[in-house]
């Protein structure tokens, strides 16, 4: 895990502009750009519907978004292989109360958090737009939620 919030810090001083120019459909097939959350704490996550630990992390980003929406943190997860017709049922039953985008045959948005070798990949960035945590795989609930509360 590439940490936010060591020694006290909210973000890394050597921490990248995250790239979010980038406009993506979501599961009611509306336009949404990434950029239209410059401002906000983002927690980005690439998951996918057959993937174990994304449904793991589901719940905490729920919580999250339902916890810390108020104070400008925006969950947004970007299914990375999944069709619309998947998505809906999903997003339903498991009652995401987060913004969902459609990545499929958009390789160049995973390219711009990448490389990206498996899911879940959760980036969290801050109001200023800099990528201050990644990590691939499942993570820890307590370190996304410390990496949060440090930029809100």
């Amino acid at each position: 895990m590439e940490a936010a919030g060591g020694n006290g810090q909210a973000c890394p001083a050597n921490a990248k502009p995250a790239n979010l120019n980038f406009t993506l459909k979501d599961t009611n097939n509306r336009d949404v750009s990434l950029a239209s959350y410059k401002g906000k704490v983002i927690l980005l996550d690439f998951w996918a519907t057959w993937c174990g630990p994304c449904k793991i992390e589901i719940p905490w980003f729920i919580e999250f978004q339902k916890k810390y929406g108020k104070d400008g943190l925006e969950v947004v997860g970007v299914s990375i292989d999944d069709t619309l017709d998947k998505l809906k049922p999903f997003v339903a039953q498991y009652k995401m109360n987060y913004t969902v985008l459609q990545g499929l045959d958009h390789d160049d948005v995973q390219d711009a958090f990448g490389p990206m070798f498996g899911v879940p990949v959760t980036v969290v960035i801050s109001r200023a737009g800099k990528v201050c945590m990644k990590h691939v795989g499942l993570g820890s609930k307590p370190d996304f939620e410390n990496a949060i509360k440090s930029l809100l």
